[in-house]
């Protein structure tokens, strides 16, 4: 009888601390936030403007230099060997413009990527914020960004913190 007085008090102390070893794991995606979240929605907008009226440059720079280069080809004929040179430099030098000057907004470190990462940051910030503020009010240990590169193959959707993160996003303003 002893014995299985014994064997019972093990046998709940380890159920109750294997109990208490199950760890809370939650997912969110920010991929959902980033597009119902106002402020990213803004930020967005504000970006996809600015890169509009870039690409509308780019587009009227392109627009001259052919129409320019097929007045150079009507008129080739006619012009002196240093006139022709004279104009090709010319549409060389407008093309290197026109090349400098996507790089410079679009690309690698352009001001579109660096306007990007200004406005964005702060983004990320609040809602990292409210990520770990949910998930400490759901006692998870963790939370996976079912968005991110983690191969998130199966997530129960009782664990999806996601609209949470947004509501809590909201309330902060």
């Amino acid at each position: 009888m002893k014995k299985l007085v014994v064997l019972l008090v093990l046998l709940t102390a380890f159920t109750t601390s294997f109990a208490q070893m199950q760890q809370k794991i939650g997912f969110v995606d920010t991929q959902i936030i980033l597009t119902q979240y106002p402020a990213a929605i803004k930020a967005s907008s504000d970006l996809e403007n600015m890169a509009s009226r870039w690409r509308a440059s780019i587009d009227s720079m392109t627009v001259e230099i052919q129409t320019e280069y097929e007045n150079y080809q009507k008129q080739q004929a006619t012009m002196t060997p240093e006139k022709q040179r004279e104009i090709q430099q010319q549409l060389l030098v407008k093309d290197q413009r026109l090349q400098q000057f996507n790089q410079q907004k679009f690309g690698q470190g352009g001001e579109l990527a660096l306007k990007q990462e200004e406005l964005m940051a702060p983004i990320r910030e609040k809602i990292y914020t409210a990520i770990e503020a949910v998930g400490a009010d759901e006692g998870m240990q963790f939370v996976f960004d079912k968005a991110g590169d983690v191969l998130l193959l199966y997530a129960d959707p009782a664990y999806d913190l996601t609209f949470k993160v947004l509501d809590k996003l909201k309330t902060q303003k």
